[in-house]
C-alpha cells in the first residue's frame, strides 16, 4: 500500500497562472506576466492577437509553449465561461505549467473568477497575475484622465446589461463598455436623466495599439459621429468634462509616426534597435531581409589570417561591420580560441555599433573614428606606420566580399601592409511573401528606411520599387544617390550616417507633415492614406 501511495503522490501536478494581458500594448504586461510566459509549457489564449503577443515576449527562441485556443471552440463559436474552464483544467491535469492569458485583468470584467473556481474544484493550484484594465488604460492612451482635483468620482457601466441611467444624472465621469452598438440609445437616456446634451463624449477603439482611433463629440452628436467614423468594437467610451482635456493631453495618437507602417529592409536581428526606435515614435516596423550573410566560398584565406593573428603576425585588426566581428568570433569558436588571442593586438572599429559588438566579446576598440563613422572617418584617425614605434606593419582586415577598396588603399598610403580577407559574403535574400511585395508596389507602406546602397539595390531586385506615395528615408549621401539612380525620390536624408539619427530624421519629417495638416485644417492622414496620383518619383536632375 505504501508503494501504491507513493506512485499516486508522484504524479505531476499542474499549475495555472491566470495572467492579465492588458488592453493590447505588449509594453503594458507586468514583469510577472513576462516571466510566466517565458516559462510556460502551455498558453491558453483568449484573443487571436495573443499568439503574436507570446512570440514578442519570448523572442526568437525555438520551441516555445503549446498554444491552445481558449476563445473559440472547434465550431468557430465563442466558448462559454464553463467551456473555457474545462479547457484550462484539462491542460493543467497534464502536469504542465499553464498560463491562461486573458485580456485586461483576470478579475475585472473577465471570466477569471469562474475559471479559478473550476481549478479549486479540480484540486489544482493557481495564481492570479493582475493586468492593466482597458477601463483606465484606453482613456489614458487617448489623453483623457478619469479623475481631476475637482472630480474624484468615476462609474464604470457595462452597456450590455439592463441599466438604470437615472442614477448617472450627476457630473461624475462615466466609462462605458460595450457601448458602440447602442450609443444612440444610451446618450438619449443620459440626456433624459438630466445630463446636458453638450456633455463631452469620447469613444476610443482598439486602444493602446497603433490602430487606436478616437472620436470626440457630445451626447447629442456622438451617435452620428461614431457612425461617420465607422467605430467598431472593442471600444471604450468616456462621458464627462474630463474629455475636454484631450486637446492638451493627447500624447499617443499625436506621435510623429503614429500608425505608420514602415518597411525595414533588414533581418529582425539586424533591425532590433532600429525597429524599437520606430515603435517609440508610434510606427509599425515590418522587417524584410534583403541580404543573407554566408561564409566565404573559400575559407582557407580566413583560416590563414586567424592563425597569423594568434601567432602575432599583425599589429592591427580593423573591423568595418558587426558582421565582420561575428565572422571572426565564429572562426575563433571553431578553433577553440577566445578573446585572449587578441593580447598585444590593436583593434579598430568603424563605428560605435561595431565597437559595441567588440565590447560584447569582452574586448575594447583602441580606435573608433572621432568624426564620420565610416571607412573614410577611420582613415582620418589612423596613424601612419612608424618603423620605430610599430614592431609590425601588417593589418588584418576581415570584410565582406563586396566591400570597397578605399580603406585598403588608404592604409597602404599610410605605410601599412594590409591582408584584405573575405570573412563573409553578402548575397541577395529570397523574395518576400507575395502580400509583402504587393504592399510595397501599391503603397501600403507609409515609409521605407534604407540603411545602405545594397539595401536599395536588393529590395528593388527582390520586391520591386516602392510606390510613389511611400516616404523614402536614407542613411547617407551614397545611399541617396543609389536610391535616385533607381528612380526613387529621397524625402529624408539622415544628417549623420547613424541608424538612430536616421529614425529621428524620419520622425521629424512626420511631425512637420502632421503640423502642416493641422495648421491647414486638414485631417491628419498617413502617406498610405493619400491618393498619390500627383506624386512622381524622378531621378535627381
Amino acid at each position: 500500500m505504501t508503494r501504491g501511495k507513493t506512485t499516486e503522490q508522484s504524479q505531476p501536478r499542474g499549475w495555472v497562472s491566470f495572467v492579465g494581458s492588458g488592453p493590447g500594448d505588449p509594453g503594458l504586461l507586468t514583469v510577472r506576466a513576462v516571466e510566466l510566459l517565458k516559462r510556460a509549457d502551455v498558453v491558453v489564449t483568449e484573443l487571436p492577437d495573443h499568439a503574436e503577443l507570446v512570440r514578442v515576449v519570448r523572442g526568437a527562441t525555438e520551441g516555445g509553449p503549446e498554444l491552445v485556443d481558449g476563445g473559440f471552440g472547434e465550431d468557430g463559436q465563442p466558448l462559454t465561461h464553463a467551456a473555457r474552464a474545462k479547457v484550462v483544467v484539462k491542460q493543467a491535469k497534464r502536469g504542465l505549467r499553464v498560463v491562461r492569458l486573458m485580456s485586461g485583468d483576470p478579475f475585472l470584467y473577465a471570466s477569471g473568477p469562474e475559471e479559478a473556481q473550476a481549478c479549486v474544484k479540480a484540486g489544482l493550484a493557481f495564481e492570479i497575475v493582475p493586468g492593466v484594465s482597458s477601463v483606465n488604460a484606453v482613456p489614458a492612451y487617448a489623453g483623457i484622465p478619469l479623475t481631476t482635483k475637482d472630480n474624484r468620482e468615476v462609474a464604470v457601466v457595462t452597456c450590455g446589461d439592463k441599466v438604470d441611467w437615472t442614477q448617472y444624472s450627476d457630473a461624475r465621469t462615466l466609462v462605458l463598455l460595450s457601448a458602440v452598438g447602442q450609443i444612440g440609445e444610451v446618450s438619449k437616456a443620459l440626456v433624459a436623466a438630466g445630463r446636458s446634451p453638450e456633455t463631452p463624449v469620447a469613444m476610443t477603439r482598439v486602444g493602446t495599439t497603433t490602430e487606436q482611433a478616437t472620436v470626440t463629440s457630445t451626447l447629442a452628436g456622438i451617435a452620428a459621429d461614431a457612425r461617420a467614423a465607422r467605430m467598431a468594437p472593442p471600444a471604450v467610451t468616456v462621458v464627462g468634462d474630463v474629455v475636454g482635456m484631450r486637446d492638451a493631453l493627447s500624447w499617443f495618437e499625436t506621435k510623429p509616426l503614429f500608425g505608420w507602417r514602415v518597411l525595414v529592409p533588414r533581418t529582425k536581428e539586424q533591425a532590433a534597435s532600429l525597429s524599437e526606435r520606430l515603435r517609440g515614435y508610434g510606427a509599425v516596423p515590418d522587417e524584410v531581409p534583403t541580404i543573407s550573410v554566408e561564409p566565404p566560398r573559400n575559407p582557407q584565406q580566413m583560416d590563414k589570417a586567424v592563425r597569423g593573428l594568434v601567432e602575432g603576425s599583425y599589429e592591427w585588426i580593423a573591423f568595418t561591420s558587426v558582421n565582420a566581428v561575428k565572422a571572426v568570433r565564429e572562426k575563433f569558436e571553431e578553433y577553440g580560441l577566445d578573446a585572449r588571442a587578441f593580447s598585444g593586438l590593436k583593434i579598430a572599429a568603424v563605428g560605435d555599433k561595431t565597437a559595441q559588438a567588440i565590447a560584447d566579446w569582452g574586448l575594447r576598440a583602441d580606435l573608433v573614428p572621432s568624426g564620420e563613422q565610416s571607412a573614410a572617418g577611420l582613415l582620418e584617425d589612423w596613424p601612419e606606420y612608424d618603423e620605430l614605434l610599430d614592431p609590425i606593419n601588417r593589418v588584418f582586415l576581415p570584410r565582406a566580399d563586396i566591400a570597397t577598396e578605399n580603406l585598403v588603399a588608404g592604409l597602404i598610403d599610410l605605410g601599412w601592409e594590409c591582408d584584405d580577407v573575405t570573412a563573409y559574403r553578402t548575397v541577395r535574400a529570397a523574395p518576400p511573401p507575395p502580400e509583402t511585395r504587393e504592399a510595397i508596389k501599391t503603397g501600403k507602406f507609409d515609409a521605407v528606411v534604407f540603411t545602405s546602397s545594397s539595401t536599395v539595390r536588393n529590395l528593388v531586385g527582390i520586391a520591386g520599387k516602392p510606390h510613389p506615395s511611400t516616404v523614402i528615408a536614407v542613411i547617407g549621401p551614397a545611399t541617396a544617390k543609389t536610391a535616385e539612380e533607381h528612380g526613387l525620390r529621397v524625402d529624408v536624408l539622415s544628417p549623420t550616417p547613424d541608424i538612430e539619427v536616421l529614425v529621428d530624421a524620419l520622425a521629424d519629417f512626420g511631425a512637420a507633415r502632421r503640423i502642416a495638416m493641422v495648421e491647414a485644417g486638414q485631417p491628419v492622414t498617413k502617406p498610405s492614406d493619400r491618393k498619390p496620383s500627383s506624386r512622381r518619383r524622378a531621378k535627381a536632375e
